[in-house]
């Protein structure tokens, strides 16, 4: 029996092929970076080579779906497009009942349910995408302001917190090594930004050309950065690479 063509039948190692199938779809995407600043959350998304004719404002990889959350996704367009819009739709829906913002948290179990719901009925496929999705949380404790959160999917239907997190691209793995590296608790906007482009960088090769960033402050506002900006942290942060270069080289003579 072939059991990668039934999506509720298991393997008899306890695989769902499908699913796994799904997870490699994802892989083949673009890269999608996460990283959580002390007062902010980064969003920064490799941008494929466009056709020359084409509008680059249709293709979008870093979206709103309510005023206070914000999703970047890796894997088929398509599949985002249509799970994106069901967010959007139960957003809407839990304002008109409770009369409020659904939380980040809430979505990103709505998301992780809805994946999940197609890989359990026949018929259907898995959602062939993971989604990033950022936002901040609700004051607690007598705070004064939310924190800043950040929550993974994917297609198997898991969903879970992180620091900082990769999705997509063929080197997710080292890329998150990369992270787990470099980051610190309670960064600035401008090292966890830095942070994001610099993984960015392992798999960009054209720059900031081909980069999309996104900032997400308190409240959930959104901002894209300018390429210009992106370009000069790009070429801050090559320059420092040189110097390291250097700097390695002039070490290396001294010894000899």
């Amino acid at each position: 029996m072939s059991y990668d063509r039934a999506i509720t039948v298991f393997s008899p190692d306890g695989h769902l092929f499908q699913v796994e199938y799904a997870l490699e779809a994802v892989r083949r995407g673009s890269t999608a970076i996460g990283v959580r600043g002390a007062d902010c959350v980064v969003l920064a998304v490799e941008r494929r080579a466009l056709a020359k004719l084409q509008d680059s404002r249709t293709i979008r990889k870093i979206v709103s779906v309510d005023e206070r959350s914000v999703l970047a996704f890796a894997g088929l367009t398509a599949d985002a497009r249509v799970l994106i819009n069901k967010t959007r739709v139960e957003a809407q829906s839990y304002r008109l009942s409770c009369e409020d913002a659904p939380s980040v948290e809430y979505l990103a179990r709505y998301i992780a349910r809805t994946q999940q719901k197609y890989t359990q009925r026949g018929g259907v496929r898995p959602f062939g995408i993971a989604t990033l999705l950022a936002g901040f949380s609700e004051p607690e404790n007598g705070e004064e302001k939310g924190k800043p959160v950040l929550y993974q999917t994917d297609p198997a239907g898991t969903h879970s917190s992180w620091k900082a997190q990769v999705i997509g691209g063929r080197n997710a793995k080292s890329l998150r090594e990369f992270l787990e590296k470099n980051y610190q608790d309670d960064m600035s906007e401008e090292l966890a930004i830095k942070l994001s482009i610099q993984a960015l960088l392992e798999v960009v090769d054209s720059g900031a050309k081909n980069m999309e960033i996104c900032v997400v402050r308190e409240g959930g506002v959104k901002s894209i950065m300018a390429e210009e900006e992106v370009d000069t942290i790009v070429k801050e942060i090559e320059s420092e690479i040189e110097e390291g270069k250097k700097s390695t080289t002039t070490e290396g003579d001294d010894e000899e």
